[in-house]
């Protein structure tokens, strides 16, 4: 996570200069907003320049710990 969205989640990672699309903000409101059922598809199957993490990150219960940790970071 962190080579895109930065050590802190602010979508400044040192590959994020590199992807077509603009890595998450982990602590912006938009981010946020957005359902925990939301946030684990996305970490399972990936979105646009992010790739899906399901075969790096088999077990379910290890996404809903990124999840948990993606809330932590809400400014």
């Amino acid at each position: 996570c962190a080579s895109c969205h930065g050590k802190t989640g602010l979508g400044d990672g040192s590959k994020a200069a590199q992807l077509d699309t603009q890595p998450s903000d982990f602590t912006k409101a938009a981010f946020q907003s957005q359902s925990d059922g939301s946030l684990f598809f996305k970490v399972s199957e990936g979105r646009e320049d992010m790739p899906g993490f399901k075969k790096k990150i088999p077990e379910q219960d290890d996404i809903w710990s990124l999840v948990n940790f993606m809330r932590t970071l809400k400014k």
